[in-house]
């Protein structure tokens, strides 16, 4: 990668409510903007804009290719177009006899409890049925008949189908008859041909076909978003978050790859920024308008190859993150028992009710009117010429009404601000919830974490969170709120590669290994050169995929003497399941190499002498409800605090884009780098239950509390059970 120096190098998150815009000047200073995702009336894109803006450029005036180093970005223009089915019309290339394969799926239902069972739209719009068959020791079976494939697939691009997904039986091992139907489609014009040989070469018809549908529908939607940006930037380097947590350049970038895209850049800024300030440990708790996002690092980023995301199985390296649909955004609902929080969501337009828009009462509108946002310190860009504060009147006016229905319901007396902090209890157990499925179901103890808190609202909840879990520390960037554009700065370019196996672990077998690893290895690199990363900066990971015999759930395994890797295997086996099944033979499904490409530092590594300790004045008081009353709380800005200074809670900690909200019992300290750091300083206490009354708040704690016991049940259950109706159909 070319040294940036002495011009400007952009980094940007692409959100679902705000985009977030980190700039290196070419002093090496950082400077910062964020403005919502989406505002027709005053830009037509927000990650250009965000560049406009900082180098002081009108509308009219061109992006100077000349004083720009780079662009990175990570953007939710594949989630969206995933989550609303806007993708490209698909046409679904599928072996005879399985063309209904990809929409029975594995017969499991969406949501276990519910009664009536609504089944995920499928991505492709129509199916043909190639006549051919490959068997798994790659005997052809049935020749494949290319004249008909030729008039069936010219017929569908007749009826305007431009995007196509072939997935074929066996395909991912013997894919002679895939490049062949890949040849006919390129020949009769279609514009985007995904093959599942190349898109996912894993054993599972279901997933590696989900997957390959996934990239032929999104590729095209993103190949369209990165030539509108790059029409504006011209010849500057644009390169792209891949949902791996690395970089890639926009031509590499396809539809698979780009689900993760923001998300996985704040866990790639939230392990680095947190492994600088010397934790190794640490769970990501990324709280933005739209959702949460949240990610475990030991060391290691946690990734997954099977993960299901808006109905659709996906089959790809990605980072494991767990998302839930509470975000700053998520609107309240009250349905005469319960209080509920999301998953719908008010999005940018129209935002919240606090954003006069007419929006309706979110958790946005629960800090408002609870003290933890200060209306006065946050940003001005509201109302009909976009300098307008945030409307308190109209959110005090709502949770009015809210707190009347409640009370004629449960013949409970409720203030407005009671109800607000009986969602934000909501809120806050469903975001412990999500935290545990990365965690405590995967076999770390969460106690023996530090929580990093990022993301526009995160700060507001972090020490609510942590005591939901029990954690006692929480890690707070200077750029928290915008840590996942921080991140892609410090990303390094990254090119996973897989490989099926599925053959027992023995030392017969370990000379094929090396040789199937080496010639992924050469593979990833070669790309990696392509995009402009000298040979000696390249290093490459080797592992394996390892299962027991019989069982489906096989783990990730650094390449290593047989020895050593039969003994790493039991570890952890041991430490996910809490057995080991030393009478079963070992089985290799997979061979991966992960090749990384170094990136330039962001800033230089200075060694900071200790802080010395001090008690800082805070500029005035203000006003939280908390606990069930409203109590006086410092009121800081970060920007005047200084290394060393130590406070009690409740305090507010408000920065241009972001708040932090110290509870009461915790304390606040500022390193040597300027992050914050809480400690949990006093015992948890717990709440006192009335046996008389339902509450509607604790009606939907408990039930959020009762369904992760059952969700931790069942997933051990599935991933340890031999039975297909359990492992697949999870009946």
């Amino acid at each position: 990668m070319k040294q940036t120096t002495g011009r400007w190098a952009f980094w940007i998150d692409r959100g679902g409510t705000f985009t977030d815009v980190v700039a290196r000047t070419p002093e090496g200073r950082i400077v910062t903007h964020k403005l919502l995702s989406e505002d027709p009336r005053h830009y037509p894109d927000a990650a250009i804009e965000g560049i406009r803006r900082i180098l002081g450029l009108s509308p009219e005036d061109p992006i100077p290719e000349e004083r720009i180093a780079e662009v990175r970005m990570g953007t939710t223009v594949a989630t969206n177009a995933l989550l609303e089915r806007k993708g490209e019309p698909v046409l679904l290339a599928i072996t005879e006899g399985f063309g209904d394969a990809l929409q029975i799926g594995y017969q499991n239902r969406p949501d276990i409890f519910a009664r009536k069972i609504e089944r995920p739209q499928p991505l492709y719009d129509d199916v043909v049925e190639i006549r051919e068959r490959i068997s798994p020791t790659g005997e052809i079976v049935v020749p494949l008949d290319v004249e008909r494939t030729e008039w069936e697939i010219g017929q569908a691009w007749a009826q305007g189908f431009r995007a196509i997904a072939i997935v074929l039986m066996h395909g991912y091992r013997h894919p002679v008859h895939e490049r062949r139907v890949a040849q006919i489609a390129r020949k009769i014009g279609f514009s985007q041909i995904s093959v599942s040989h190349e898109t996912s070469p894993l054993i599972r018809l279901i997933r590696r076909g989900d997957t390959t549908v996934v990239d032929a529908a999104l590729s095209p939607v993103l190949r369209r978003y990165v030539a509108a940006v790059t029409r504006e930037l011209g010849r500057i380097p644009l390169r792209f978050m891949q949902s791996n947590g690395g970089l890639a350049d926009a031509v590499f970038f396809r539809g698979r790859d780009a689900i993760l895209s923001g998300p996985a850049g704040g866990i790639v800024g939230a392990a680095q920024a947190a492994r600088k300030a010397g934790f190794s440990r640490i769970i990501a708790f990324d709280m933005g308008g739209t959702s949460t996002d949240v990610s475990l690092f030991d060391g290691t980023y946690d990734r997954t190859n099977e993960t299901t995301i808006a109905g659709v199985r996906l089959c790809v390296p990605m980072m494991r993150i767990h998302t839930v649909a509470a975000g700053g955004g998520s609107i309240l609902h009250f349905d005469g028992g319960r209080l509920r929080v999301g998953p719908d969501s008010a999005g940018a337009d129209p935002g919240p009710a606090c954003y006069r828009r007419g929006g309706p009462l979110t958790v946005t509108d629960c800090n408002v009117i609870t003290g933890r946002i200060d209306p006065a310190a946050f940003p001005h860009v509201f109302g009909a010429e976009g300098d307008a504060p945030l409307d308190t009147e109209i959110v005090r006016e709502g949770f009015a009404r809210l707190a009347r229905e409640i009370t004629r319901a449960t013949g409970k007396t409720y203030t407005p601000e009671s109800v607000a902090e009986g969602f934000l209890e909501v809120a806050v157990e469903r975001m412990a919830r999500a935290i545990k499925q990365v965690s405590i179901r995967r076999g770390h103890d969460v106690r023996t974490f530090t929580l990093v808190a990022f993301g526009g609202a995160a700060g507001q909840h972090a020490c609510k969170v942590a005591d939901a879990l029990g954690i006692d520390a929480i890690f707070l960037h200077p750029l928290g709120g915008l840590l996942s554009a921080y991140g892609m700065g410090l990303a390094d370019l990254r090119v996973v590669r897989q490989q099926t196996v599925e053959l027992p672990l023995s030392a017969d077998v370990i000379p094929s290994l090396t040789e199937t690893l080496e010639l992924l290895s050469r593979e990833a690199r070669a790309q990696l050169e392509r995009q402009g990363i000298p040979a000696e900066r390249i290093d490459v990971m080797h592992r394996l995929h390892i299962r027991y015999e019989g069982t489906d759930v096989p783990l990730e395994i650094p390449f290593d003497t047989l020895d050593r890797m039969i003994d790493e295997f039991d570890v952890q086996y041991r430490k996910r399941f809490g057995f080991t099944m030393p009478e079963k033979g070992l089985i290799v499904a997979a061979a991966a190499i992960e090749a990384v490409g170094g990136s330039m530092p962001v800033e230089a590594e200075t060694r900071l002498p200790p802080p010395t300790p001090r008690m800082p004045r805070s500029s005035r008081t203000t006003r939280i409800f908390t606990g069930g009353r409203w109590i006086e709380a410092a009121f800081h800005r970060r920007e005047e605090l200084c290394a060393g200074d130590r406070f009690e809670g409740p305090a507010l900690v408000v920065e241009p884009h972001a708040t932090t909200v110290v509870e009461p019992g915790w304390q606040a300290w500022v390193d040597g780098a300027a992050n914050l750091r809480l400690q949990r300083k006093r015992p948890r206490s717990r709440r006192r239950l009335s046996p008389r009354r339902a509450d509607p708040v604790m009606v939907e704690i408990f039930n959020n509390l009762f369904m992760s016991i059952a969700e931790q049940m069942g997933e051990a259950l599935a991933n340890t059970a031999y039975s297909v109706n359990i492992k697949e159909r999870l009946d």
